[in-house]
């Protein structure tokens, strides 16, 4: 039978899974709210004109 608890003291997270996250959260994406607000600035914009 596995022994859970022994098998949790051998894991150790991969270091690919680290990487992978700190890319992810350094990245500045564009979200929907970004894209409508430069919607509405250029529709703003060409009024003016």
């Amino acid at each position: 039978m596995i022994d859970f608890e022994e098998e949790l003291k051998k894991f150790h997270p991969s270091l690919e899974i680290e990487e992978a996250e700190e890319a992810i959260y350094n990245q500045d994406l564009t979200d929907m709210a970004d894209v409508l607000v430069k919607m509405i600035k250029d529709v703003k914009e060409e009024e003016q004109r």
